[in-house]
């Protein structure tokens, strides 16, 4: 192997199993090689010989934390740049190349890194590190390809308050929520501060937030360790560091009191709604615990939240519960919708499965139903080489091992309904410390989205997800 290149360890080897208990049938991540370059580069390369295609999963550290204050959307217009040509080729020869090979090249922006996945077949591996190392290292950022992806991003949300604001919810509620925090910031951006946006903003962020050490590469697939670790190294090996320390996001802690967004938009036959505070960091050693807390109040179709209010109730075609982990605490949430005249008695019947399930738990039958389902449906999300690059690079990100993975089945089993429940009240919002963020036609609920607490209202119509006015008591 390459001088330049040094051995840091090997992942610990697929043991399931709580320490000193028989081991339960589980995932086990392959075995891989984590390997390190001088210039702060991560590699983790595991083998996976079953069919001949090799997946990749790079993730940048740094993602829409890096933005400058009010250029949001700048991380998400730089990834979107890194497809639209690098190296030799301009962005019609860079598409035509991935394309004609069969692969796939994605990016995907997050708060907190720039993800590249990428899938080629095994005979066009050398062609595979070629052109990710283009993309890193030589984007072409071209000014009328930043103008045209600007432009897409904008009417992309337009689009989304056209036809289906759910898909909105989350950012409204994040920005509400978290407010100046950078966990508030819209990841692609707002109208209000994409068309602002140019190629020198792209050329500025790349040079700060782009770089080496941000860098943890995964591969999973038909090749030779070896071999394609001195392919990468000979590609990314003189890649430079990037020119700004890497972003670190501030606490988020729990928020008191209640207050609540209305979002006003007056054509809405329905109100969207949101409700929730504070969650858990990616690594909160309760995790698989809160994993099944959730998947019982919210997480699955038989959930509580959906047989409330929309089994025995038919107040809404649906309604579940998330949990969005980040380095700090991010999200914990209800999301549900109903019709406009409903919406007070379906915020009521879900604040009530809310209290109801802080207050006593689940029971055995529950826990019993819960386990099956969620040590069911574990095995699918890691089935493919995509997949399991994805979470290599994700388990590194977050300063996790194999042991997040490999001992999941076990700690799923062996959970107790007492320590549920302790989880379920330390994590799941108390009733009077809540974020309600409601969408819909402001003249027919107002009075209702007042009775949850101080309200702030704005227009769907505004360019920006954050409110301006201050809360109305």
């Amino acid at each position: 192997m390459n001088g330049r290149v040094m051995l840091a360890a090997l992942l610990v080897a697929t043991v399931a199993g709580a320490q000193g208990a028989k081991p339960v049938q589980g995932v086990h991540l392959p075995r891989a090689t984590v390997l390190e370059l001088k210039n702060g580069a991560r590699l983790i390369l595991a083998e996976k010989h079953d069919v001949p295609l090799i997946s990749f999963s790079a993730w940048l550290r740094g993602g829409s934390l890096g933005e400058p204050q009010g250029k949001e959307g700048l991380a998400a217009l730089t990834g979107e740049l890194l497809l639209k040509g690098a190296g030799k080729r301009d962005a019609r020869q860079f598409a035509e190349t991935v394309d004609g090979l069969g692969a796939q090249l994605d990016v995907n922006p997050d708060r907190e890194a720039l993800v590249v996945d990428g899938q080629f077949l095994a005979r066009d591996s050398a062609l595979m590190v070629e052109l990710l190392s283009d993309m890193l290292m030589r984007p072409r950022f071209e000014a009328g390809e930043a103008g045209k992806m600007r432009d897409r991003l904008v009417s992309e949300l337009a689009a989304a308050k056209d036809e289906d604001p759910r898909a909105l919810m989350s950012l409204y509620f994040f920005a509400f929520h978290f407010g100046g925090h950078p966990y508030g910031r819209p990841v692609n951006g707002s109208e209000a501060s994409l068309p602002a946006l140019t190629r020198e903003d792209v050329l500025a962020y790349a040079k700060a937030q782009l770089g080496a050490d941000r860098l943890i590469l995964s591969v999973v697939g038909d090749f030779d360790t070896k071999q394609l670790a001195s392919q990468l190294e000979a590609a990314l090996g003189g890649w430079g560091r990037a020119g700004a320390p890497a972003p670190v996001a501030p606490p988020t802690p729990v928020a008191k009191g209640r207050r609540v967004l209305l979002v006003d938009k007056p054509d809405a036959t329905q109100t969207y709604f949101w409700i929730g505070n504070t969650g858990i960091a990616r690594d909160d050693p309760d995790r698989v615990d809160l994993a099944l807390a959730n998947s019982t109040f919210g997480g699955r179709f038989t959930s509580l939240l959906n047989t409330e209010l929309r089994v025995k109730s038919g107040l809404s075609y649906g309604a579940s519960s998330s949990i969005v982990p980040a380095t700090q605490p991010g999200v914990v949430a209800i999301a549900s919708y109903t019709k406009t005249e409903a919406t007070g008695k379906a915020i009521d019947l879900a604040l009530d499965v809310l209290a109801r399930y802080r207050r006593e738990g689940l029971d055995d039958a529950m826990l019993a139903s819960t386990k099956s389902y969620v040590l069911g449906q574990f095995p699918p999300t890691l089935e493919k080489s995509g997949q399991l690059a994805a979470k290599l690079s994700e388990l590194a990100f977050y300063g996790l091992d194999a042991r997040d993975v490999d001992n999941f089945a076990a700690a799923v089993t062996s959970a107790s309904r007492e320590h549920i429940h302790q989880v379920i009240q330390r994590v799941l919002p108390a009733p009077e410390d809540l974020t309600l963020v409601l969408l819909g036609k402001a003249s027919a609920i107002r009075d209702v989205a007042r009775r949850y607490g101080p309200m702030t209202e704005m227009k769907l119509s505004d360019k920006s997800f954050v409110p301006a006015a201050s809360p109305k008591r």
